[in-house]
């Protein structure tokens, strides 16, 4: 059964964005990364709204560059730099999306993460191959709407099986 030995993607539940010849690109959307939003603002001198904004979960997005921030939210909402991936999630990564938000003039959905997650050629696919990963579609209600804490439970639901009844290992006693 998939298991994921690397420390940074124990437990992980990774939003694919992109995967062609040159490598994949994600993000892991079920980790918190022990900071809230309004340490991230303070730091780039943007006073928030609410305290309601200030106490929304950062995320620790991945191992790869994790001092840059990113936004995931659906399309519609074009900031300085935002990439839009197909017809239902896009990110941006300018401070004008976090502006947004903290005035209640960003998008609806939303998640904010630090660092992302990456792969060479064909290393993803290895990783499948043997066995490292469960994949299946990505779902917007998941991402944004379902609790952190249950992301990956959802996501197992839509396998059919209770993730926490996997183990690492075939065989019998």
């Amino acid at each position: 059964m998939p298991q994921m030995r690397d420390s940074h993607f124990r437990e992980s539940l990774i939003y694919l964005l992109d995967h062609d010849k040159h490598g994949a690109f994600g993000v892991v959307i079920n980790h918190n990364l022990g900071m809230q939003l309004g340490e991230v603002l303070l730091q780039l001198q943007i006073k928030p709204d609410t305290d309601t904004i200030s106490e929304i979960t950062v995320l620790r997005g991945g191992p790869v560059d994790p001092g840059h921030g990113l936004v995931l939210h659906p399309p519609g909402n074009d900031y300085e730099c935002t990439r839009n991936f197909g017809s239902d999630v896009s990110m941006s990564s300018s401070r004008d999306v976090l502006e947004a938000i903290a005035h209640h003039e960003g998008p609806e959905d939303y998640l904010v993460l630090l660092g992302h997650a990456g792969w060479g050629p064909g290393q993803l696919e290895v990783e499948i191959a043997d066995n490292a990963w469960l994949t299946c579609p990505a779902t917007t209600d998941i991402i944004f709407h379902t609790a952190l804490d249950e992301r990956r439970h959802a996501v197992g639901e839509k396998f059919g099986i209770k993730l926490e009844q996997m183990v690492g290992h075939a065989g019998h006693a």
